[in-house]
């Protein structure tokens, strides 16, 4: 069993969505707080704003896609190992400093 989490947040810090070092560091903890690894990464900066993070992790994928100029971002994870979905939101709520977010679940099925 496998699950993916998608993420929009609302009312975030434009300074940090439009950071390099805030989106990598933000990612960063989350993959570590979902005990995984992250085998490869990339990080695009949009001109004049915006970025799209993407990491390779050991259990699948993590994304952040920000729109400073909006104070949004769009967060995926899909990972094969079970974590807490309201603990990964809530600490990257914090980290973004949203004002609110939405979320879906959805429970892949593996195998047969």
């Amino acid at each position: 069993m496998a699950v993916q989490i998608t993420a929009d947040f609302y009312g975030c810090d434009e300074k940090i969505l439009d950071s390099e070092v805030e989106i990598c560091n933000i990612a960063r903890d989350a993959i570590k707080s979902i005990k995984a690894e992250i085998v490869e990464e990339c990080i695009h900066k949009f001109q004049p704003i915006g970025i799209t993070y993407f990491a390779i992790i050991s259990t699948s994928h993590f994304s952040i896609h920000t729109w400073p100029e909006y104070g949004y971002a769009a967060i995926d994870v899909f990972s094969c190992s079970e974590f807490i979905v309201e603990e990964l939101t809530d600490m990257l709520k914090k980290a973004l400093k949203a004002d609110r977010i939405e979320t879906n679940k959805i429970d892949r099925k593996v195998g047969k």
